[in-house]
């Protein structure tokens, strides 16, 4: 079981900011992942800098460490100026990227750009049109598209990734569309549980809903003629009414459960005071440096 954590963007560089990620490099994270948003739900009105330019930031300052976002999306991203980015990105971190994404959702990230939130079905199916061009971008030097959303005429994305063929897609997934496109293009998959039972539901309900969508997952590979275990499998916690951070036995009691049901890795957030990611720092450190030995045998 590996173990990562997500730092959110809300410090100065010069003011915490850089000590997150290299903390979290002494403490032995697998990787360090950053939403990839434009403000997020109760920290709308608070700082919050760009992803791409902190994980480039963080590649600097790290040696080992795995960086990507947790999630980027089509919300206010293009496939051919992502592609530019993520290459660059790749380069400056010396082949340490991966990238999470999802088809989002309607927040504030939906809106922003002047256009009305798109319905579920629309969201789907740009997904479903973004990741492949993506994949593309990132594998091909040359690249013209004509699609329903997205449109490419003789992208250049020379000279590629670090990481070949590209570098590695943590696809997030719970419907049947996107299912498809986690099964077809990912080499990771991640879940944040079920959001519906994260206020109001249960641990045993949230660990039977995760263990519906990994059989729904099997159900996508199977139709693409992929075996699942291809993918490794990421649990994404703090939004599951689990609670694994008040203390150490209790995440050790929790990243078991999830274990056993074939996750290959568990991202904690790093705590944030007056934040629904509230948390003890030590519990935290505890948690990064003696949990994986007692998850060794499970």
């Amino acid at each position: 079981m590996r173990l990562s954590t997500v730092i959110l963007p809300v410090r100065r560089w010069q003011d915490g900011g850089r000590d997150a990620w290299v903390r979290a490099e002494q403490l032995g994270f697998h990787a360090a992942y950053t939403y990839d948003h434009l403000s997020w739900r109760s920290l709308r009105d608070h700082a919050w800098f760009g992803a791409i330019p902190t994980l480039t930031a963080a590649a600097a300052v790290t040696e080992r460490l795995r960086l990507g976002t947790m999630v980027t999306s089509p919300n206010f991203r293009h496939p051919v100026t992502l592609a530019k980015e993520l290459i660059t990105l790749d380069d400056v971190s010396g082949g340490r990227v991966l990238l999470g994404i999802g088809a989002g959702a309607a927040g504030f990230d939906a809106t922003v750009l002047g256009q009305e939130a798109w319905r579920p079905a629309v969201r789907a199916a740009r997904f479903a049109e973004f990741v492949p061009l993506l994949d593309r971008l990132l594998t091909e030097e040359a690249v013209s598209h004509e699609g329903v959303f997205y449109s490419a005429r003789e992208a250049r994305t020379i000279p590629g990734c670090v990481q070949r063929p590209r570098v590695p897609f943590a696809v997030a997934a719970t419907g049947a569309r996107a299912l498809r496109v986690a099964a077809r293009h990912g080499q990771a998959w991640v879940t944040a549980g079920d959001l519906g039972l994260w206020r109001t539901g249960t641990p045993e309900q949230s660990l039977e809903a995760i263990r519906n969508q990994l059989a729904r997952l099997g159900e996508a590979c199977a139709a693409e003629g992929r075996d699942i275990a291809e993918l490794d499998k990421i649990l994404l916690t703090g939004l599951t009414p689990d609670r694994p951070l008040e203390s150490l036995d209790a995440f050790v009691d929790f990243a078991g459960k999830y274990t056993a049901l074939g996750f290959d890795e568990i991202v904690l957030h790093t705590p944030l005071e007056d934040s629904v990611f509230a948390a003890s720092e030590t519990v935290f450190e505890r948690i990064a440096t003696e949990a994986p030995a007692q998850l060794a045998g499970c």
